[in-house]
């Protein structure tokens, strides 16, 4: 007997029994409509589209549009969204090699028809793919906040007598802050008719001076909102502005949300905090609040802006320059950009609020809200610029140090009646290039870029263009001199330490040991803090202070007018000179922005506030800031880039990765010389020579759409074994014409796809609207 005819020997009753293989159940499709179109949770570019799945019978109620599934995708099983259901006759795949849902997760729908739209659309307008977008619009499932927030939605009688107390609260914060805005702003009407009217508006408003003010007006505005029956989105640059607002509106007497008292242990509230920071329970609980309309307001940072209300909305964003406001995770979208668009998408209302006018909210087509002057000098601190003229002037012979004397006797005298702050710049070493006669910056005399020494150059180098800086000439004063200027922050509380004797130094930085401080008591302090590390100053009641001034303390009084009279006495800007070698785009109105809002927590003038610029800064910079006038540096902003054809006069993105890879993609999107869109016009780019027209008026210029490329260094996480990969790494800004912009966003998804498919080795990524160009 052959080994194959071997058969394994047992004794009776002990033999193995003979399973039956039963046949697999037979699964039917649904009824009606049995293709769910699913966007997989897949990141790559060239699978962002729908795949086309079978619904069972048993899954038909459970499996609509905007619900989270389990499917099989190739050899694994990945979570998706049903983005559609459709006929038999629509499946784009033969019914043969259709596979069918592996379950639905869960029949909450957590992407609404609205929020599928938006999504949608954003993605088309960074271009991007609906993956990339739900990937961070929608938090991680956890099961057991959907069981909570079922019973919490069909508790009884609470949410018509807790929505007819929040429209009582809403008239009323309506009213009397109204009054207030009203006698302080001068489009104010046109502001409240955007705000309660229909269809798509947008609004910039340019906030008073004073602690809490910016807060005060735009929880006004989300209560005129939502009295109107809008919903409420407010993006803001970190969480201590968060928390600044849901300090208002709490004291404005609305609810955060939190858990309630019935016995089904839901959570109630009349706005929620959303942000990616949160606990993942709490982040899809509020996820969840907002996407069933069991809450309409929402404040959080970049995350907030996927907020899925639905209906027309106020959407507001807060600093919409802040570098916060660009996502770290392709397609990089922008919260300015993804906010107005979904205001269009649901007639809603556009806000960008805050101190400084950014250049792309001055270029808008939004009506401008800005305070009126006689208001603005009452709330407003006395500001002067101690520059060395203001001090020659006065005959103070400490002109050009860090600290003059003046400043000293200002900064002492405020020291008798409450804490003073000094707001540095942010921590660190960074170089860049100057005049060594004037100290101008040096910028590029092609692209106005700013000049960086490399080492193994022998002329400097634009940090836009990558072009060589020879026989460079100062424009200011013809010198050929540059000198590196080195800026640092280190050793400012030891420095001022000896200047201020026998006072309390509360040092507040995310780089010092103490990290940043949250609040001190209103007593004589002497605070220094880097920008957006500045603590708020509370009232104090009672003793109980510590020798630093550092504790946390509250007023008996949370009314939002006792809020308005806390403050610093004094404010001092140092270093203001270190404006003038700010590299970026928006370098000048980053720097304005951080000065007001420092300068804003100080006391109005009829309070004996003061605050005080030292040091060289450009003189629009100065006249800013001490006649509170933003809308003054955006016009030159707006102005200069016009003539140096950046945006907002074009729209631009940067492509960065491999070199090959790099100048492949320009290609294939068409913006080399040789490309159709090889030239962009610049609108007023150049001064109209004799014969082409009048003299001295701005005519346009074609220019090369293409800025660079130029080296860049390697990402942080590079380890040996990428090295080779990432060896030549280069950046290229493309700037076309505004209204080719969404073209530019589809032609480059579309290379990046077509590199990711093919698996051409080398990186290659792009950002559409970046706030560095370098």
């Amino acid at each position: 007997m052959t080994s194959q005819d071997a058969e394994q020997l047992a004794l009776d009753g002990l033999a193995p029994r003979k399973r039956r293989r039963r046949a697999p159940a037979e699964r039917r499709p649904a009824p009606h409509d049995p293709i769910a179109q699913v966007v997989l949770d897949v990141q790559a570019t060239h699978l962002g589209r729908t795949f086309d799945y079978l619904i069972e019978d048993k899954d038909d109620e459970a499996a609509k549009p905007g619900v989270q599934v389990r499917v099989r995708f190739g050899g694994q099983r990945l979570n998706g969204v049903i983005w559609n259901r459709v006929p038999m006759e629509s499946a784009t795949a033969p019914r043969s090699s259709l596979r069918f849902l592996e379950r639905v997760l869960s029949p909450v729908v957590v992407v609404g028809g609205e929020m599928r739209r938006d999504i949608a659309d954003i993605a088309d307008w960074y271009g991007g793919t609906r993956a990339n977008i739900l990937r961070v619009a929608v938090p991680p499932r956890v099961a057991r906040v959907e069981k909570e927030q079922a019973f919490a939605g069909r508790s009884d009688g609470f949410v018509g007598s807790g929505a007819n107390r929040l429209m009582d609260r809403l008239a009323a914060i309506a009213g009397a802050e109204g009054r207030r805005v009203d006698a302080s702003y001068d489009q104010a009407a046109a502001w409240r008719n955007a705000l309660e009217g229909r269809g798509f508006a947008q609004v910039v408003v340019d906030c008073l001076p004073g602690p809490l003010i910016w807060a005060r007006d735009l929880a006004w505005a989300v209560a005129e909102a939502m009295g109107a029956g809008k919903a409420a989105v407010a993006v803001l640059p970190d969480m201590r502005h968060v928390e600044d607002v849901a300090e208002v509106l709490c004291a404005m007497g609305l609810r955060r949300f939190a858990p309630s008292d019935a016995r089904h242990g839901g959570w109630q509230g009349d706005f929620v905090t959303l942000g990616a920071a949160l606990p993942p329970d709490e982040r899809y609980r509020a996820y969840l609040a907002v996407s069933s309309g069991q809450v309409r307001c929402v404040l959080g940072t970049r995350a907030a802006m996927y907020a899925p209300v639905t209906g027309p909305a106020l959407f507001a964003i807060v600093n919409d320059v802040a570098y916060q406001n660009a996502d770290g995770f392709m397609p990089y979208a922008q919260a300015r950009g993804v906010l107005c668009l979904r205001a269009r998408n649901h007639g809603g209302v556009f806000m960008a609020i805050g101190h400084a006018r950014s250049p792309i909210s001055e270029a808008s087509d939004a009506f401008k809200v800005h305070a009126l002057p006689a208001v603005t000098k009452d709330r407003s601190p006395w500001i002067r610029w101690l520059n060395r003229e203001a001090l020659n002037a006065i005959h103070d012979t400490t002109a050009g140090t860090r600290v003059p004397h003046t400043a000293v006797r200002v900064l002492s005298k405020a020291l008798e009646t409450g804490p003073i702050l000094l707001s540095i710049p942010a921590d660190g070493v960074s170089e860049t290039l100057s005049c060594a006669k004037c100290h101008r910056q040096a910028r590029c005399p092609k692209c106005t870029g700013p000049l960086e020494a490399v080492h193994g150059w022998n002329a400097a180098r634009c940090r836009w263009c990558g072009a060589a800086a020879v026989h460079w000439l100062c424009p200011d004063c013809r010198c050929d001199r540059m000198r590196v200027v080195r800026v640092g922050a280190a050793g400012t509380a030891a420095e001022l330490q000896g200047l201020f004797r026998g006072v309390p130094i509360v040092v507040s930085s995310p780089n010092q040991p103490r990290g940043v401080i949250e609040e001190i008591a209103d007593r004589p302090a002497l605070v220094i803090a880097t920008p957006g590390a500045e603590p708020r100053v509370r009232p104090v009641t009672g003793d109980g202070e510590a020798s630093d001034g550092s504790v946390s303390v509250r007023s008996a009084d949370d009314s939002p007018a006792a809020l308005l009279q806390t403050g610093y006495q004094a404010v001092a800007i140092l270093d203001a000179w270190t404006s003038l070698y700010a590299l970026g785009v928006d370098a000048l109105t980053d720097t304005l922005t951080a000065w007001m809002r420092a300068v804003a927590l100080c006391r109005p003038r009829t309070a004996g506030g003061q605050a005080l610029l030292l040091g060289e800064t450009d003189p629009v910079l100065a006249e800013a800031l001490c006649g509170w006038n933003a809308p003054v540096l955006a016009a030159r902003e707006v102005a200069d880039r016009r003539e140096a054809g950046l945006p907002p006069a074009v729209a631009a993105a940067c492509v960065w990765g491999r070199r090959d890879a790099v100048m492949w993609a320009l290609g294939q999107t068409g913006v080399l010389l040789d490309g159709d869109w090889g030239m962009v016009r610049v609108p007023g780019g150049a001064v109209a020579p004799n014969g082409s027209g009048d003299d001295g008026v701005a005519a346009d210029m074609d220019q090369p759409a293409v800025l660079g490329p130029v080296p860049i260094p390697q990402p942080a996480t590079i380890n040996a074994r990428e090295l080779e990969e990432t060896a030549d790494r280069v950046k290229a800004v493309v700037r076309v014409a505004p209204d080719r912009r969404t073209e530019l966003a589809l032609r480059l998804r579309s290379a990046v796809a077509k590199h990711v498919a093919t698996r051409t080795p080398g990186e290659l990524r792009f950002q559409l609207d970046p706030k560095d160009l370098i």
